[in-house]
C-alpha cells in the first residue's frame, strides 16, 4: 500500500463519481447559501460512530455531549449536532453525507469513521473512497473538515494497520483538512479505561476524550 491507497496510483474516486457529487453539491450551495448566510448560530456536525454515539452510557456522558456544553460555554455563536451512529461504517457515513449536510448546513464537519470498516477487514482503499466522498460533501457546502483518525489492533496483520492508519494521514494531506491522529490516544494503554468488551470508552475518560479533540476542533471554530 502507497501513499496513493494502492499499486498502481488508484485513485479516490472514478471521475464519474466525483462529477455527479459535484453537480450535486453544486445545487445544494444554489439553494441553500442564502439560509445558510442568515443563520445566527453555526453548527459542528459530528458523523461518527459507537465511539460518538457514547455506546454503553447516557447521551449526556460522551465526549461529543461534552463537547457540545464546552462549545456552549466558550464559543457560543456554535451548536453541536451529533449525527453519530453505533455499528456505523464509512460506507454508511457517505449514504447519509448529503442528506446531513444540507439539514444542517454545517460550518465544520468531524468525521470520525472507519473503526467498524477495520474491525470488519473490509479493504483500505474503500475506506479511503468513502471517507474522501464525505470530505468533498463537507467541503462543497462551505464547511471545515476534522478528520478523526483511528488505529488497528496488530492482530489484523502489519501491512493493513499500518494501511488503515496511513489512510486518515494521506487524506488530510491531499484535502488539505484538519487531522487528529488518533481518537483513543489518551487512553490507548489503559485496559480499566474502556468497558467489558475491551472496545467502548467508559463515561469516566469521556473528559479525556473530549480535552483531546478540542486541541483540534478549537482552532476551527472561528
Amino acid at each position: 500500500m502507497t501513499p496513493r491507497y494502492e499499486a498502481g496510483g488508484r485513485r479516490i474516486q472514478s471521475s464519474a463519481a466525483w462529477a455527479m457529487l459535484l453537480l450535486i453539491l453544486a445545487v445544494v450551495l444554489t439553494t441553500f447559501a442564502p439560509a445558510r448566510a442568515a443563520a445566527a448560530q453555526r453548527t459542528v456536525l459530528v458523523m461518527g460512530d459507537s465511539l460518538s454515539a457514547g455506546y454503553g452510557m447516557a447521551a449526556e456522558q460522551g465526549w461529543v455531549a461534552l463537547t457540545a456544553d464546552r462549545i456552549a460555554k466558550e464559543k457560543p455563536r456554535w451548536r453541536v449536532v451529533n449525527a453519530s451512529i453505533s455499528g456505523e461504517t464509512t460506507a454508511g457515513g457517505r449514504s447519509r453525507i448529503i442528506d446531513a449536510v444540507v439539514r444542517e448546513r454545517p460550518g465544520v464537519v468531524v468525521i470520525a469513521l472507519g473503526a467498524n470498516d477495520g474491525l470488519r477487514g473490509l479493504p483500505t482503499s474503500r475506506s479511503a473512497d468513502n471517507l474522501a466522498y464525505m470530505i468533498g460533501a463537507a467541503h462543497g457546502v462551505g464547511a471545515k473538515v476534522l478528520l478523526i483518525g483511528m488505529q488497528m489492533p496488530p492482530n489484523l496483520g502489519a501491512s493493513y494497520t499500518r494501511a488503515f492508519e496511513q489512510n486518515y494521514r494521506t487524506l488530510a494531506d491531499r484535502f488539505d483538512v484538519s487531522l487528529l491522529p488518533f481518537l483513543l490516544q489518551p487512553i490507548a494503554a489503559d485496559r480499566d479505561a474502556y468497558q467489558d468488551d475491551n472496545l467502548h470508552p467508559t463515561a469516566a475518560v469521556q473528559p479525556q476524550l473530549r480535552d483531546h479533540v478540542w486541541t483540534a476542533l478549537a482552532p476551527l471554530l472561528d
